[in-house]
């Protein structure tokens, strides 16, 4: 096994069964998950710890500001750089995340259309002044495949589409990949399939500690790093809710509501999109038989 990728919902247990599988092959370990880049966006996107990474190697964490925008094209282009080098090196590789898009973007062949950063900052500027609905509403009109597949609520990912539509002149779903034609043919790829109500217990307990660990608090530090001006980072499941609590817009035990409605809907868009791609090999079962059921599907126990 030279190069795994390991996705799924979250609260599905990744992380853990990435650690587990490195350690027993002696690799290390690659982030694919977008709010996970950011540094100081620690417990509100379940990183784990030095002390859980059991010495293991971990790469793209940490790598940005909060005030930074996150790119997949950016991942992609670091990411792949990382690992090339140590796959040349004989070293294997796991990736764990569970920002779908950024998976993709590593394993296939995915090209990206440029960008405009005065068209880009003009569309933000509308997106403030006149909300994320209206310019929702207009890429429904523009590319309505488009705005199936991206949600109202994800303004930043909707500005994209409307740029690379008003860059290119045609939709933004034209842009992306109809087959599969994988960057790295010998990526294994596997995904955790959870029973819907015990991952909702799961998201509910997580959050639920996320707030006894101190998240407020973490939010608090991080707007001093300029959190609020980051258009990536603030947008995070649980930090832009809390944000709203900071400001006076809803309650802190609101806010603790909302994040957990939220990363439940997250979840089961998270489980749509890695059901869509028929080279994923799923595994079920307890925590404790992740690790057997990979290697057993792998064709490696």
């Amino acid at each position: 096994m030279t190069l795994v990728v390991i996705g799924g919902a979250t609260a599905s247990g990744k992380s853990s069964l990435a650690i587990d599988l490195a350690e027993r092959i002696g690799a290390h370990i690659v982030n694919a998950d977008s709010m996970q880049l950011y540094k100081g966006m620690d417990i509100g996107t379940a990183k784990v710890s030095p002390l859980e990474r059991r010495g293991i190697p971990h790469h793209m964490f940490d790598v940005l500001n909060v005030t930074q925008e996150s790119s997949v094209a950016d991942y992609q282009r670091d990411a792949r750089t990382l690992i090339d080098s140590l796959l040349a090196e004989n070293i294997p590789v796991v990736v764990v995340g569970g920002t779908g898009l950024y998976i993709k973007a590593l394993v296939d062949e995915l090209n990206f259309p440029d960008r405009d950063p005065l068209v880009r900052e003009r569309l933000f500027a509308e997106a403030e002044e006149f909300g994320g609905s209206v310019m929702h509403a207009r890429l429904a009109k523009l590319d309505s495949d488009a705005a199936a597949l991206i949600p109202e609520q994800n303004v930043r990912r909707v500005i994209r589409a409307l740029e690379v539509i008003e860059l290119t002149g045609e939709p933004y779903a034209a842009s992306l990949p109809r087959d599969e034609k994988s960057y790295y043919p010998q990526a294994q790829q596997f995904a955790i399939r959870v029973d819907r109500d015990v991952l909702h217990e799961r998201i509910a307990d997580r959050v639920a500690q996320m707030w006894r660990d101190g998240f407020v608090a973490e939010v608090e530090a991080l707007i001093a790093e300029g959190l609020r001006e980051g258009r990536t980072a603030r947008a995070a499941i649980g930090y832009a809710q809390v944000l709203a609590a900071l400001e006076g817009q809803i309650s802190l035990a609101n806010a603790l509501e909302e994040t957990i409605v939220s990363t439940r809907q997250y979840a089961r868009r998270q489980g749509t999109w890695f059901t869509r791609d028929p080279r994923i090999s799923w595994l079920a079962g307890d925590r404790g038989t992740l690790l057997e059921s990979l290697l057993a599907s792998s064709g490696n126990s």
